[in-house]
């Protein structure tokens, strides 16, 4: 049997009909954590560093830039749960009556698709940034999971991956039931991007969990290479800026591709700052540095984004930029630059 939502939203949106949120097809909606008003800390940056900043990524400029002051009194809005009735995953993507949510890029062309065959009921933890990119997954999925876990059965369409994913699913004591196609009689869903108290907790209660029965040694920083995965953002003098944060500083420098989970958690447990190029890396050491801890990314002027800041602001921890000049296939960050942005964190 064809499912025909796929092909029945296709025509909706052609003929300009009104998408509704999925959400908005709830039978039952409830608050996990309330709004907020909370205080949001300054990105740590020098005089100029903003003026170089030629195109921005995963926002828009304007958002990117009033992001830099912070703000004394930001509203932090809830998190919410949503149950929903009669759901059709298919390729990715999630069908409740002419609403759609992406989950991943789909593999399928052509329309109509199978009708799936499997029906369950189930807490999706998943989302299409977590599924795109290692670093979202951890950080953003890994959380939401906590909450998929009490109010359901945690099923996630993301197949078994390699790398480092296995030992921190382990080790978050995380086991959902993996998913292809599949009819949901009852799905639950969440609305949790919102740094309000509730998901800063889940921060704090993650990092107490990969630090399990682990004395991190403390140390002054911690360089972590970018590496050849992900999308390019090559700073040319790398290797340079890493030798003098050693020998200057007495950083540690490691490659993330290099080292178990394990290792890296045991190095960045107690460390006063993480440091690098921008990029999913980084979030090893993010995920266990300790409160009052910086993040210091550096960037290329064409591809420049606070996005990281969300996650320092849920760890309690400081966001620092270095923005450098060239763009992502080759830029350069002047040593000076990184001592005197050293010299505002420390």
């Amino acid at each position: 049997m064809e499912s025909l939502r796929p092909l029945t939203n296709k025509l909706h949106r052609l003929v300009g009909h009104h998408m509704r949120e999925l959400t908005e097809l709830a039978v039952e909606r409830w608050e996990i954590s309330p709004a907020e008003t909370r205080e949001v800390p300054p990105v740590i940056l020098l005089p100029g560093q903003a003026e170089r900043v030629t195109a921005v990524e995963f926002a828009s400029r304007e958002a990117v830039m009033a992001s830099l002051p912070g703000d004394p009194a930001e509203h932090i809005p809830a998190t919410m749960g949503y149950r929903l009735r009669d759901v059709d995953f298919v390729d990715g993507v999630l069908y409740a009556g002419s609403s759609e949510l992406h989950l991943r890029r789909r593999s399928h062309l052509a329309l109509p698709l199978r009708h799936p065959r499997r029906n369950l009921s189930g807490a999706l933890y998943e989302t299409w940034v977590g599924n795109r990119w290692f670093g979202n997954w951890l950080l953003d999925d890994c959380l939401s999971y906590r909450l998929a876990e009490t109010t359901g059965r945690p099923v996630t369409s993301t197949p078994p991956r390699g790398g480092h994913v296995p030992r921190y699913e382990e080790l978050l004591g995380m086991s959902p039931e993996r998913i292809g196609d599949a009819h949901f009689d009852d799905l639950i869903l969440f609305d949790d991007h919102h740094n309000n108290s509730g998901r800063i907790a889940r921060a704090q209660d993650m990092r107490a969990r990969l630090l399990k029965g682990r004395d991190p040694a403390p140390n002054p920083g911690i360089f972590l290479f970018r590496g050849g995965s992900g999308d390019a953002r090559i700073l040319e003098n790398e290797a340079e800026i890493a030798e003098n944060l050693q020998a200057r500083y007495g950083f540690r420098v490691m490659f993330p591709e290099a080292h178990t989970v394990d290792e890296l958690l045991d190095a960045c447990g107690a460390t006063r700052i993480v440091a690098g190029i921008e990029g999913s890396q980084l979030n090893h050491g993010l995920a266990v540095m300790p409160p009052g801890g910086t993040l210091l990314t550096m960037q290329p002027a064409d591809r420049t984004t606070t996005a990281m800041k969300l996650l320092t602001d849920r760890w309690q921890q400081r966001f620092a930029l270095l923005v450098g000049r060239g763009t992502a296939r080759g830029f350069r960050i002047e040593w000076d630059e990184v001592q005197r942005t050293l010299d505002l964190i420390l």
